[in-house]
């Protein structure tokens, strides 16, 4: 078994994920190397959302019963823990959504409502980059057709790297908003926040950032970001579907107007006008996610006792381990950064001519699951001219061994095809 230097001890985390053990396919083992699509949940998140739904199950905020006020002290914990995990200022600066696209279309939705100073109309420009995730690039264009503001983005290099050789003259006086992913979804690419979130403060404007494939690999410090708005989402964090997140500044929330209206949200109603309640609650109308937010809470306590330096350095590791031996197969062409060095742990990659979807469908006959098509970010395959790519993305229970199955997995890919 192949030994490198600052893995976890996966044989022990492996335990806690039950669906680890599963074949596949008439007795395949399952390889599992889709985690930036979803990561697989560990006993104590099942366990948690168990737990709610036999002991504690109730609507939270409205009642005076034993089970409503349980079950609000369980979901309000959840959103001391995200603070706690992301260093932020106040717990009141975090706001539940079901997922980073609706934390996304939240702020592209404050911004196109709110007054000066923050309003984005056709006077104004909006600042994406090429790279992104079609979640933070389609509100962006609906806000910019629904307001006329201009829409600009960062080009990539062909190292799959940000281009920020005119940063000057993509971000100017006339930007309001610049939004951007941490880590690539699609090439992995750890972006250079300080550089982008410098220039944008040099011209006043608000710095929000897609942090999904970051939140689950990385300590997370929104302080130390300096951006205004962090997204990311629970599911690829080893918690539930259903629940994401989206921090911002508590200035910034206590003047942005709400994005959706309804029950919890409001302070008073009448039927000629609404006050509403104070962030973070002015932005979650109606019933949430409560049995989600508690499992994220879960997940973090999991992932927390781990320790996120221990997974970044063992997913560096095993990066560093994929991109030489991916290195190796023949016909193969990473897209993205070719060496570990500020990058993440999702690999994207053709194989010569095969399509990327059946080097994913023999993969997956051989028990091996990763992705293959645009990962949500078609721009990237065209700036590359390719039709779509395959992904192998790895975490904290990823090891060597699943590396090697995939590779001798491609070679069965390319003597299948000829």
């Amino acid at each position: 078994m192949t030994q490198l230097p600052g893995l976890l001890d996966t044989e022990a985390i492996r335990k806690d994920f039950p669906i680890l053990d599963r074949q596949v396919h008439d007795g395949q083992k399952l390889v599992y190397l889709d985690n930036a699509a979803t990561s697989q949940k560990p006993r104590q998140v099942l366990d948690a959302l168990n737990e709610y739904y036999e002991r504690y199950n109730a609507n939270v905020h409205r009642g005076v019963h034993v089970l409503a006020e349980e079950a609000t002290a369980l979901y309000e914990g959840a959103r001391d823990k995200v603070a706690a995990f992301i260093n932020a200022p106040s717990r009141d600066e975090v706001i539940f959504t079901k997922n980073a696209s609706e934390s996304l279309n939240l702020v592209a939705n404050m911004l196109g409502w709110a007054d000066e100073p923050y309003r984005v109309d056709h006077e104004t420009e909006i600042v994406i980059t090429e790279m992104e995730h079609h979640s933070n690039i389609v509100p962006w264009q609906l806000l910019a057709q629904r307001t006329g503001a201009k829409l600009k983005w960062f080009g990539l290099t062909d190292d799959g790297r940000l281009d920020l050789s005119n940063i000057d003259e993509i971000i100017t006086e006339k930007t309001k908003i610049v939004s951007f992913v941490l880590v690539s979804n699609i090439l992995g690419t750890v972006n250079p926040v300080e550089a982008i979130v410098r220039r944008a403060q040099e011209v006043g404007a608000l710095v929000c950032i897609d942090a999904s494939q970051a939140a689950p690999h990385m300590p997370m410090d929104v302080q130390a970001l300096q951006a205004d708005f962090v997204a990311f989402t629970g599911h690829k964090m080893c918690g539930p579907t259903g629940i994401g997140v989206l921090w911002g500044r508590q200035e910034l929330l206590e003047d942005l107007p709400p994005f959706l209206g309804g029950g919890e949200m409001i302070e008073t109603v009448s039927m000629h006008s609404s006050t509403y309640a104070p962030a973070p609650h002015k932005f979650e109308a109606g019933t949430p996610p409560i049995a989600q937010a508690v499992g994220l809470g879960a997940a973090i306590d999991y992932l927390s006792s781990i320790g996120m330096d221990k997974i970044l350095a063992h997913e560096h590791a095993l990066t560093e381990y994929a991109v030489k031996k991916l290195g190796e197969v023949p016909d193969l062409r990473i897209i993205g950064p070719t060496t570990a060095e500020d990058r993440g742990a999702a690999i994207s990659f053709t194989l010569g001519d095969i399509h990327p979807h059946d080097v994913g469908q023999v993969l997956d006959e051989q028990g091996i699951a990763v992705r293959v098509g645009h990962h949500c970010a078609r721009p990237v395959c065209l700036r590359y001219g390719i039709p779509a790519t395959t992904r192998a993305s790895f975490y904290l229970y990823s090891t060597p061994a699943e590396i090697d199955a995939l590779v001798d997995g491609l070679e069965h890919v390319r003597n299948f095809f000829g």
